[in-house]
């Protein structure tokens, strides 16, 4: 299996529900560093699993809606918990999205998979694997 990663990172503001996250249930900040990578079992014409400049533009257009945002006001996400693992699975939803809408090239319809991984801190991080 072939792999590409791209990264962005992400700032947001949120507060979680619950008493399993403590002080968290307060506002607050949080830096993501995001790297989305796709994978397929075979390369392309090109020789190549999927255009890197394509995959770096549409990964910040997924994040762009999100950033300096207060995830607690999208209305997407009311009634929400927008924990790392939460975020990791709507951004891979949206990049398959864009993958079959054409957004990543043609030969992106040959991708099998995407996963997206959130580090919330040089110690913790949360990823969701998507198959196409």
């Amino acid at each position: 299996m072939f792999s590409v990663t791209v990264r962005d990172h992400l700032m947001v503001a949120h507060s979680l529900r619950g008493e399993v996250f403590g002080p968290a249930q307060r506002l607050h900040g949080a830096t993501f560093l995001v790297d989305a990578t796709f994978r397929r079992p075979d390369l392309d014409p090109d020789g190549i699993v999927v255009d890197i400049g394509l995959a770096t533009r549409e990964l910040g257009a997924v994040l762009d809606p999100m950033r300096y945002s207060n995830l607690d006001e999208v209305p997407d996400f009311s009634g929400r918990n927008t924990t790392t693992e939460f975020l990791a699975k709507t951004i891979a939803d949206r990049l398959a999205e864009k993958v079959r809408a054409g957004a990543l090239g043609e030969s992106a319809h040959g991708l099998t998979g995407i996963t997206v991984t959130l580090h919330e801190s040089h110690v913790a991080w949360a990823s969701y694997e998507l198959t196409l």
